[in-house]
């Protein structure tokens, strides 16, 4: 986890949100990782958010080993995981649209849940559920970073 962090921290502010190391380790079963010759290439997470609908987390490459086609691919494994868990749809939070958009994610408005399902989602403690919410407690989005959707059953 600690080489995961290092990665994250290397983006962290600018096209990712700061990780501390306790919420790695907490989520440690949620990360795929790429790596060559014990390096840590890239990462991502796959976090369930409710019966039909996960969100693709925290995708970083390190910076020698982009454009190679890593981050694609690490995407492509989660979106397989969850096809395979059987969800419908998967979320992501951005700054990079067209990197996104090529796996077939479109940008939305709003929260893509019932509001039966938002009233039960407010009640986790995951800062990260609280974005996915938009809930007024959590900082504005001034970055300019997108909300997209994939439908998996859509998936090019």
């Amino acid at each position: 986890m600690r080489k995961i962090k290092a990665l994250v921290d290397s983006d962290a502010g600018r096209v990712l949100l700061e990780k501390e190391l306790v919420t790695l380790y907490e989520n440690v079963q949620e990360f795929w990782v790429a790596e060559q010759a014990g390096e840590v290439l890239g990462c991502g997470a796959l976090h369930v958010l409710w019966e039909d609908i996960a969100e693709v987390r925290t995708i970083a490459v390190a910076k020698q080993a982009r454009g190679q086609g890593i981050g694609y691919a690490l995407v492509g494994q989660l979106l397989d995981l969850a096809a395979e868990l059987g969800l419908r749809r998967v979320f992501v939070l951005t700054f990079e649209t067209s990197f996104f958009a090529r796996h077939g994610f479109t940008e939305i408005d709003g929260t893509p849940v019932t509001q039966e399902v938002y009233d039960e989602m407010r009640r986790s403690v995951d800062p990260g559920v609280a974005e996915f919410l938009d809930l007024p407690f959590v900082k504005p989005n001034t970055l300019g970073n997108a909300r997209m959707l994939l439908e998996l059953d859509q998936r090019p």
